[in-house]
């Protein structure tokens, strides 16, 4: 080989320096942009809280176990991300407790107008923290211009409750509704092929009928009822009305609303669902009474419950000391491999469980679990890492949030002891096989396909080819065999036998009471019931409560703050002609969602569609 020109030689040299320079600069404009961040939204004391204050409980977005994660593009550029409206029950709970103890907080004022969505389940255990506040004697007060069905479970919890005189109380009851695509994936020629075990396993029904099976509805409906009865007398309850009120509420809704004059704000108040009917003016002058200051603008004087909460709980770098629960997330949808918080990564998730457990100071493991299932593979590589950690000597106690279903339970079924709140959705032990072709579709359009392979299963597992009768054949020995997997590991689990498993299976979806009833939870209570129980299990009288999350990277973590100073600045999506395109489109978005899911290595699948709405 000749050796290069010294023109090439001397040119190759600049260049070289020329890209060292250049990436030397990207570098320090980097670390610039870094500190200018910093400067600007962290950096500078923070604003301290006033001597005398209410604690304003003013959740934006969704009431969640774990937030998704911040999308950097989206951080930086000050726009919406999922985290954004995203609240953490953690942040809300630990608010209230604190509040509680602060001399400096003397009420508690919860603006509700925008939160979207918190579920029953989580609901409950707020409502038992607010319980616990007013005990301490300090006020609890309501406000909002228009209560929604999530907002007022929390606002029947005040005290008093004052809504505008253009407001009102919507309450509809729990439902179940999807949308069906068995003839629109017909008019275009899909094909899904769906294999299910389990008789009451209708998780692939929207994409094989046009309509809710009677065995679907009847068993949805139960559940349904059993929610519904839980919200109707935790608020009848609370408010001292009679039992039935909210049912006749809201079964006889237009006739009352009728009898007051159209007036919904009057309705609300003549059926005590609130206290009084104030404008926001009259509002303020009423709160600042009550909390006995107000800040420079008249408004009556509040720390938000994110500020205060910040201030109060330790931070999250100190090194927690002694012996510890080590408490960990488990929510979202299934999926193989390393995935990010918000959904459960299989690899991800098992990962996190072993580092956790081989931690020295951690004397026991509360899986906190939150979801309607996924892929099989992913579930059963978080269940062999419970199994290794039980099997180290450490407890493993599961603490079910709104839903662990299906691969949910599955995960859950060898914890040394399982808690249900008394709102949690469970069961759904059945597994199903799905795959989609798209031959037909293709051929409308002129494209076929075709070639040869070396055996009868070449080319078996294409989607632009019909399937093969022996994937055909597979598929459905696998779903069987998986199904009578899982069967055992319930019956090992929970000291059963199969034939005592079998009537629980079978994809029926049970209530918390009904699944204690039935053997599948040991006992019904709050998360930290179940810290409690593995701290016993541990032998721990003293002990701290770490909740572990996957390690952000440096990046990661000042995109993470970042994002809570700027992400606020960005648009929520609220009703409008974006909302209304946003509500008409929502059905695809769901469909092309369920189906983006489906990336089981073995297309084996443990999900329950309807209890995943509740996550």
């Amino acid at each position: 080989m000749s050796k290069p020109s010294l023109f090439r030689r001397v040119f190759s040299a600049i260049w070289n320096g020329i890209t060292r320079v250049r990436l030397a600069l990207s570098n320090i404009l980097f670390l610039l942009m870094l500190l200018i961040i910093y400067l600007v939204y962290l950096g500078g004391p923070s604003e301290p809280i006033p001597e005398q204050a209410a604690l304003l409980l003013n959740p934006m977005g969704s009431i969640v176990d774990q937030r998704s994660p911040v999308m950097p593009l989206q951080a930086l550029g000050g726009g919406p991300s999922p985290a954004d409206n995203e609240v953490l029950l953690r942040d809300v709970l630990d608010a209230i407790e604190f509040a509680g103890k602060d001399a400096a907080i003397n009420s508690l004022v919860m603006e509700l107008d925008q939160l979207v969505y918190v579920g029953l389940s989580k609901s409950m255990e707020i409502a038992a923290a607010l319980a616990a506040f007013r005990e301490t004697g300090k006020p609890v007060v309501a406000i909002g211009d228009y209560f929604s069905q999530d907002q007022y479970l929390l606002a029947s919890q005040a005290d008093e409750i004052i809504t505008h005189p253009l407001g009102g109380v919507v309450l509809e009851g729990f439902s179940s509704f999807r949308n069906y695509f068995r003839q629109a994936l017909e008019n275009v020629s899909v094909n899904v092929h769906v294999f299910r075990a389990g008789e009451h396993k209708s998780a692939m029904e929207p994409f094989m009928r046009d309509d809710m099976s009677p065995g679907e509805k009847e068993v949805t409906g139960r559940w349904l009822q059993v929610l519904w009865d839980q919200y109707t007398s935790a608020v009848e309850s609370r408010r001292e009305l009679p039992p039935g009120a909210i049912n006749d509420y809201s079964n006889r809704f237009a006739e009352r609303l009728e009898e007051s004059g159209g007036n919904t704000a009057k309705l609300a108040l003549e059926a005590g669902l609130v206290d009084q009917l104030l404008g926001r003016k009259e509002a303020n002058d009423y709160l600042v009474e009550m909390v006995g200051a107000s800040d420079d603008d008249g408004l009556y004087e509040a720390v938000t419950f994110e500020r205060y909460v910040s201030r109060q709980r330790p931070s999250l770098l100190a090194q927690v000391e002694g012996a510890r629960v080590a408490v960990i997330t488990a929510q979202g949808d299934m999926l193989p491999g390393e995935q990010p918080p918000g959904t459960i990564g299989g690899d991800s998730l098992a990962k996190l469980i072993k580092t956790t457990a081989e931690e020295e100071d951690v004397k026991a493991i509360v899986l906190r679990v939150n979801t309607g299932g996924g892929s099989m593979f992913a579930a059963e590589v978080v269940r062999q890492e419970v199994l290794r950690v039980r099997s180290a000597g450490k407890p493993v106690v599961v603490s079910m949030g709104s839903v662990a279903a299906s691969g949910g339970y599955y995960i859950a079924a060898d914890a040394d002891e399982i808690w249900a709140s008394p709102s949690t959705i469970t069961g759904s032990i059945g597994v199903f096989a799905a795959f989609p072709t798209f031959e037909n579709l293709l051929q409308r359009a002129g494209v076929y396909t075709d070639g040869v392979g070396t055996t009868e299963m070449s080319g078996a597992l294409r989607l632009d080819r019909p399937l093969n009768p022996q994937v055909v054949s597979a598929l459905d020995s696998g779903v069987r065999h998986a199904y009578r997997s899982f069967l055992q590991i319930v019956a090992d689990g929970r000291d059963m036998t199969l034939e005592e498993v079998l009537p629980l299976a079978e994809g029926r979806v049970w209530s918390a009471p009904d699944a204690l009833e039935n053997g599948l939870v040991d006992a019904l209570g709050s998360l930290e019931d179940a810290i409690d129980a593995a701290a016993a299990r541990a032998d721990l009288e003293v002990f701290e409560v770490d909740f572990v999350e996957l390690p952000l990277s440096p990046r990661e973590l000042l995109l993470e703050q970042l994002s809570k100073r700027v992400g606020s600045l960005g648009s929520w999506a609220y009703p409008g002609v974006n909302g209304t395109l946003s509500q008409f489109l929502r059905p695809v978005r769901e469909a092309a969602r369920e189906l983006s899911i489906l990336q089981d290595p073995a297309h084996l699948y443990m999900r329950c569609i309807s209890c995943a709405a509740l996550q």
